[in-house]
């Protein structure tokens, strides 16, 4: 099993269209991407301009097959246009 946090900090005036595009990627994930356990956007409570994907994913080669889909390289890109400074990453598995 594999958990990503990806964080984003977005630009004030781009929240609103950040969300609406990230729904759709969201949308597609869930949809379409085979060993997706759980994909979704949350925004920050504090900081609205702070919004994090929590990933679950059933393998590494499952993650990697979604960073290969058409919608995670047509959409990716277009939602780095949004940000106000590059995000953060971090991919987990079960310590042993």
């Amino acid at each position: 099993m594999i958990k990503i946090v990806a964080k984003n900090y977005v630009k004030a005036d781009k929240v609103k269209d950040y969300i609406e595009l990230a729904k759709k990627l969201v949308i597609a994930t869930n949809d379409k991407d085979a060993g997706c356990v759980h994909y979704q956007l949350y925004q920050d409570t504090k900081d609205p301009q702070v919004l994090t994907f929590l990933e679950e994913w059933e393998s590494e080669e499952h993650l990697k097959q979604h960073m290969e889909a058409e919608h995670f390289k047509e959409m990716v890109p277009a939602l780095s246009k949004f940000q106000e400074k590059p995000g953060e990453l971090n991919i987990y598995r079960v310590a042993e």
